[in-house]
């Protein structure tokens, strides 16, 4: 398979013959390419495809079994990373605007007072994910929908050329996905490079311009529609219950000399 390729923006993220794991046992192998700067860029794959060990290495939390990682014009603290709801301890005795301040803790640290200029900017991410009047609320008494907004806010507080997010619209509602697939938008249009994992194809279809397509190796990159093929969905879904053979290396994949 040929290497992910940069476009005219130039990469954000490089893999170097990367393999991912845990206890040596490798769950993403030999992946190589790069990622350009302002991608909106979803990735999917069969369950157990790597997809969320992907994101946790480009966030730092995973060393990589072999290969490198290299951030081009970015930091590790520059990244937004937003995991499943699943990996949040919701009973945590914390209300939603001090949940949502914590996005700014990187830039002002675990002391630093919040100023007027700061709680305005808390104040407008939480209003432009719809929470507003819904400061004072225990976090462990919103819906599975308004959690997930207040964690969108946190991460626009961030303020993050590169956005990470790891199945963001898993167990929330319909309106909740809508206003949230517009946040996701409108931090594209600003620039920023948004890497998200997601299961639900159709969205993708709709959202999203470029797709990886993983199975514990790149089946496919390139333009959403030619990667979510028949072909290589099949060809991914073998690979990942371990039928993969000879019979599928003719499949032709998307132009993965665009990133």
């Amino acid at each position: 398979m040929r290497p992910l390729a940069p476009g005219p923006a130039g990469p954000i993220l490089r893999f170097e013959n990367l393999t991912l794991g845990y206890n040596r046992h490798p769950a993403v192998h030999h992946l190589r390419g790069e990622v350009a700067a302002g991608s909106l860029l979803a990735i999917v794959g069969p369950n157990g495809a790597g997809k969320s060990t992907l994101l946790k290495a480009i966030a730092g939390e995973l060393r990589p079994l072999q290969g490198r990682i290299e951030l081009i014009g970015v930091q590790r603290r520059q990244i937004a990373y937003l995991t499943q709801q699943a990996t949040l301890d919701n009973a945590f005795p914390i209300v939603v605007h001090d949940f949502v301040a914590m996005g700014l803790w990187r830039e002002i640290g675990a002391f630093g007072g919040l100023d007027r200029s700061l709680r305005r900017r808390i104040a407008e991410a939480i209003d432009s994910v719809g929470l507003n009047g819904l400061e004072a609320r225990p976090i462990g008494a919103l819906s599975g929908g308004q959690l997930q907004r207040a964690l969108f806010a946190r991460v626009m507080l961030q303020d993050a050329p590169l956005v990470l997010l790891d199945e963001p619209y898993g167990a929330i509602d319909a309106a909740s996905v809508r206003d949230l697939a517009a946040v996701v938008r409108h931090w594209h249009d600003e620039g920023r490079t948004v890497i998200v994992v997601l299961h639900d194809l159709e969205h993708v279809r709709q959202e999203y311009p470029e797709t990886l397509l993983l199975a514990r190796e790149l089946v496919a990159r390139g333009d959403t529609t030619s990667v979510l093929s028949e072909a290589n969905l099949l060809r991914a879904r073998d690979l990942a219950e371990g039928r993969g053979d000879d019979a599928h290396a003719a499949i032709c994949h998307a132009d993965q000399d665009v990133a």
